[in-house]
Parts: C-alpha cells; sequence; structure tokens
C-alpha cells in the first residue's frame, strides 16, 4: 500500500455518524487512568488531556460511574453528583474549542470494586454471589483479594437501570456530544450477560434471552434521554478481563446484535479477542460473525495498526476504528498515522494514576520538529 493511497484513504475523511460529522474514522477508545481529582471530579489535568486528543474523529471518555455504587477504583471520574458534572463541563469545553466531539462512557463495575470503595462499606454487587477467581481489587489501600460480591435482589434492578437514566441526564447537561453505555470488560452488565457470572433463576439469569435483558432495559432507560444516533455500547465478545466467560458466546452475542439492530444506535463497540484471551481459555468470536449479524456502524477496537485499520473499512468490517494505548503516547495520532511517521512508545509505568507525566506530556510532531 503506497504511502499516497493511505494519505488519502476514508480513515482520515470525514464520517458522518448519524447527526454528527466527524473529522476522520479514527476513535480515541476510553482509557482508565486514576487521574480524577477528590470526589471523583474531573479536572484540569484532565481538560488539558482530552483536548491535546481531539485530533480524534470521537473521543470516547474514561469509564465513567454512574452512582457511588458503581466505583471501583480509586482517581476513576464519577457523573452522579453536581461537581462531577461541572468538571465534565470543562472537559466537554476544550474538546469542543478544539473541533472534536466526544461520548461520555457509563459504567457500573459490580462485581469488580471492594468493600472499601463502597457506601457504608458495603459488599459489592453482581448479577450473582460469584467472586472473580483471578485478579484483584484496585483500591486506596493498594491490591487487596475480591470479596464475594452480594446478588442483586430482584426488586434492586429498576433502581441500576434509573442510575443510568440518571447519568444519561447528566452527561446531557455536561454537553457530551453523546454517550457509551459500557457492557464490556467484566463489568456489571457483562456480568450479567454471561454465563460464567450469572447463574440467576429469575427473570434475568439462564437463558440467553433472560441475560441481555437488563442490557436491553438500560439502553432503552437512556433513549428516553438521548436520540438512537448518539448513543453506542461496547461489548466484548471474547473477553476473560475480570475472571469472565461464558458457554457460548457467539450465540449470545449473535443474538444480542440481532435485537440491537431495531435500536438504530449511533454504533457498537467491539473488543476484540486478545492473546491474553486465548491463554486465559477465551472462546473466540470472529468480529466477521459480528458484522453478519450487526447491521448498523460499527467500531472495533485491538491493536490496530494503520494497515490493519484501513483494511478493516476497506473490507466494511468497521466503519470506525479505536486505537488505546497509541494514542495515551500520540495525542496527534491521526496525523502521524496518515504520514507513516514514527510513533512516541507508551510508558506502561505512568498508565495508571501518578501525575502529569505519562499524562499530558507526550509531544505532537509539531513540538518535536520546534524543539530541534
Amino acid at each position: 500500500m503506497t504511502t499516497t493511497a493511505v494519505k488519502d484513504h476514508s480513515l482520515f475523511k470525514p464520517f458522518k455518524l448519524g447527526s454528527i460529522e466527524l473529522k476522520n474514522r479514527i476513535v480515541l477508545a476510553p482509557l482508565t487512568r486514576n487521574r480524577a481529582s477528590a470526589g471523583n471530579v474531573p479536572n484540569a489535568s484532565n481538560v488539558t488531556y482530552y483536548r491535546q486528543r481531539s485530533t480524534a474523529g470521537l473521543i470516547i471518555s474514561e469509564a465513567t460511574q454512574i452512582s457511588p455504587q458503581g466505583v471501583g477504583y480509586p482517581n476513576t471520574p464519577g457523573i452522579h453528583t453536581d461537581e462531577q458534572v461541572a468538571g465534565w463541563k470543562g472537559v466537554v469545553k476544550g474538546v469542543h474549542e478544539e473541533g472534536g466531539k466526544i461520548f461520555l462512557q457509563l459504567w457500573h463495575v459490580g462485581r469488580i470494586s471492594h468493600s472499601s470503595l463502597q457506601p457504608d462499606g458495603a459488599l459489592p454487587v453482581a448479577p450473582s454471589a460469584v467472586k472473580p477467581h483471578e485478579g484483584m481489587a484496585m483500591t486506596y489501600e493498594g491490591m487487596k483479594e475480591f470479596e464475594t460480591p452480594r446478588a442483586l435482589e430482584l426488586s434492586e434492578i429498576p433502581g441500576i437501570v434509573a442510575d443510568y437514566r440518571r447519568a444519561a441526564e447528566r452527561a446531557l447537561e455536561a454537553g457530551f456530544d453523546g454517550i457509551e453505555v459500557h457492557a464490556a470488560n467484566g463489568y456489571l452488565l457483562d456480568q450479567f450477560l454471561r454465563d460464567g457470572s450469572n447463574k440467576r433463576t429469575d427473570a434475568y439469569g439462564g437463558a440467553i434471552e433472560n441475560r441481555c435483558r437488563l442490557v436491553l432495559e438500560v439502553l432503552q432507560a437512556v433513549l428516553e434521554v438521548w436520540p438512537a444516533d448518539k448513543v453506542g455500547i461496547r461489548i466484548s465478545p471474547s473477553g476473560t478481563f475480570n475472571s469472565m466467560s461464558d458457554s457460548n458466546p457467539e450465540a449470545l452475542f449473535t443474538f444480542l446484535l440481532e435485537k440491537l439492530n431495531s435500536y438504530k444506535l449511533a454504533y457498537v463497540h467491539v473488543v476484540e479477542v486478545n492473546e491474553a484471551d486465548l491463554r486465559h481459555g477465551g472462546r473466540k468470536v470472529d468480529t466477521e460473525v459480528l458484522r453478519k449479524a450487526y447491521h448498523g456502524n460499527l467500531m472495533v477496537c485491538g491493536d490496530y495498526t494503520a494497515e490493519r485499520a484501513i483494511q478493516a473499512v476497506d473490507s466494511k468490517l468497521a466503519e470506525l476504528v479505536a486505537f488505546g494505548r497509541l494514542y495515551i503516547a500520540n495525542p496527534d495520532l491521526p496525523q502521524r498515522l496518515q504520514l507513516g511517521a514514527e510513533l512516541n512508545t507508551p510508558d506502561v509505568n505512568t498508565f495508571y494514576g501518578g501525575t502529569d507525566k505519562g499524562y499530558i506530556d507526550y509531544p505532537t510532531l509539531s513540538e518535536q520538529a520546534a524543539s530541534v
């Protein structure tokens, strides 16, 4: 593939996402960075971070808690207090001033929390009292063993749905361009989807249709606040992160995507299988299978290069491609990919928490040229 062909590719050209005009098809994936201030409030450094990465056609914010119960990590932002909304308004303003678009990702971690992070020291909640068998909880006192969560009572589930709706309302108040429902990576909605974590025998467990019920109820709730073309959803059909498994993930996620066709969402965001998933016994679900099941915009994410992203778009596997780690270190990533320029290397030691080092100090091409 010639350099000219890369430069002129539709990956780098404007794309109409529903009623929203994106400057390109490249997306900043949601990336937890653990750098919110006290009260889980976005701060000035967060504003700079997102402003720098407004080169993306679309920014998806880091996962953001819908409620105090949804908190699972230190210093991650929320969207359930007035102070948090005010902090996000600054982020949105900064992104919009740079001509960018930004969706807020709505998050409830479920069992991937710890009582030290929960209101009144309560146990984390989940579809069933099934403890994650790998990993540890990240707390303000350091890493701790996961606890066996408390299974949500049937009477509590409408309250969870209401929390998502209120979070969607607050996202609208903060000025976001849209929202993404986080139903991936082993957090609460994903825990309901998969039979490795969902052992319920009521209307939310057992059959695939029942296990999809909460996700669809959450979508219906947020769609009362936002038009469908400004709502996305993230799924990870092959994911094993946070001790996730399912006996038949292809059937599960094909069913879910066929249901989602009628919603006319902005997109479905697929976290593709990686080496860690395969090492942990994950059952691979090919994206081609998901593409056949879903007729709307598909976004893919999974260590993409410029060449692989172009192939994904050319083959109509996906309309949008999300980049994570590369975007951490390269705030001008679309330009670098388009030019075939050298990429900064991300410092894994500064991914989670810390100072502005490894957060907002990665140089752009123009800054590098100026320094020379």
